[in-house]
């Protein structure tokens, strides 16, 4: 097994079985491969944020925000069944890294279907790399199951079953349903999607290890910021090549700069491993980063869509344009405040973010926004650094 960025070479792994790993295991980090893995899906989260920032810009923003949630959705659902697959039953041999790669293959069939399936509703090449991705999934469970006894073989069974059967559906869903039928019954696949882990662990509980889903959510969103950050920027040089409009550029550029950086800030401020302690709360967390991980995609969209209006590329107005970064910023303030950060808040710090979410919802610009989200940070350590030294006085006093 591998042991923190550590890893054999092929001649030294041979097959093993896939057993459980203990959820006591020190030292559980993840692995080159599963590092390589993020950024491949980060391929099909770059391209679902341009056709976002692409239908936002044109003014089809009902359109565009359909196609994206349900783009992100198969995304981070694939992305996180690995991941909690790959925590629990990770033995590192060729195997299981080869059926990893097919995963990866078909992320990057899914990324190369996302702009038919934003411009003509056409979700056949994206749902195609779906299944690839979750057909290879469940090969990995049929493995665990192999390797497993007692109730870990039974849920096993039913992952790689529950899986398996709402594949089938999909399949069936691309040739068969008509244009007039696709949305209400794309909902029961999600449905279907989502219930697959509470059916498959009411038998017993996964050994997934708390501190390494916690890495792994927490290695995720750093790549999705990077992203953002990296989208904007090119956004902006692409803007600054052919308009000499860096007076309405920059203060858009320094607003998403504050923005992605105050994210990465109240998002690592809390560690949560403490916190993932059963099932019940890792699944309202695990699932509640849906909207993590969309908004922060969101916001390199929203900037795109911002620096276009910028240089008269959009085909919107400028409070729809700046909405389209607060919106998502404010979406994720929530969200990680719900998921994440209430749970080491006392006081007066618990009203910080969501306070923050509704300023910046209310910012003017881009700018104000980004000075809003910078002084939440700000607030944050002056309350925290009170609180520290008032626990302090207490002890002494006491």
């Amino acid at each position: 097994m591998t042991d923190g960025l550590t890893t054999g070479s092929a001649e030294q792994l041979p097959r093993r079985r896939m057993r459980p790993r203990g959820r006591a295991e020190t030292h559980r980090a993840s692995t080159p491969l599963e590092l390589f893995f993020d950024l491949c899906f980060v391929v099909a989260v770059a391209q679902a944020g341009g056709q976002l920032a692409h239908a936002l810009a044109e003014g089809h923003v009902r359109h565009g925000i359909a196609g994206y949630l349900f783009v992100f959705f198969a995304i981070w659902w694939a992305w996180m069944n690995f991941t909690w697959f790959a925590s629990a039953y990770d033995c590192d041999d060729i195997p299981y890294r080869l059926m990893t790669f097919v995963q990866i293959a078909g992320a990057l069939i899914l990324a190369a279907g996302v702009p038919r399936a934003f411009a003509d509703s056409d979700f056949s090449v994206t749902i195609t790399g779906y299944v690839v991705m979750r057909v290879a999934l469940v090969g990995q469970w049929l493995r665990a199951a192999d390797g497993s006894s007692g109730p870990q073989r039974t849920v096993a069974l039913r992952y790689a079953a529950g899986v398996a059967l709402v594949q089938v559906y999909w399949v069936l869903w691309v040739i068969y349903i008509p244009a007039s039928a696709r949305t209400w019954t794309l909902l029961i696949g999600l449905i279907a999607e989502i219930g697959v882990p509470v059916f498959a662990e009411q038998v017993a509980q996964s050994a997934w290890h708390p501190g390494h889903i916690a890495e792994r959510y927490g290695l995720f969103t750093l790549i999705v910021l990077g992203e953002t950050v990296s989208a904007a920027t090119i956004a902006v040089q692409s803007a600054a090549d052919t308009h000499q409009a860096l007076g309405e550029l920059l203060p858009i550029a320094a607003g998403g700069l504050l923005i992605c950086f105050a994210a990465w800030w109240i998002y690592f401020a809390t560690p949560i491993v403490e916190h993932l302690r059963s099932n019940r709360v890792a699944f309202v967390w695990g699932y509640g980063h849906y909207f993590v991980f969309l908004s922060a995609a969101a916001i390199g969209a929203g900037l795109e869509v911002a620096i276009e209006h910028a240089v008269g590329k959009a085909h919107i107005s400028g409070h729809a344009a700046t909405f389209a970064v607060t919106v998502p910023a404010a979406l994720y303030l929530a969200t990680v405040w719900v998921l994440h950060a209430r749970h080491a808040k006392r006081g007066v710090s618990q009203f910080i973010l969501p306070v923050a979410a509704v300023a910046v919802l209310a910012s003017p610009t881009v700018l104000v926004a980004g000075l809003v989200c910078a002084l939440a940070v700000a607030v944050g350590l002056a309350v925290h650094r009170a609180q520290e030294r008032a626990r302090s006085d207490e002890g002494e006093a006491a």
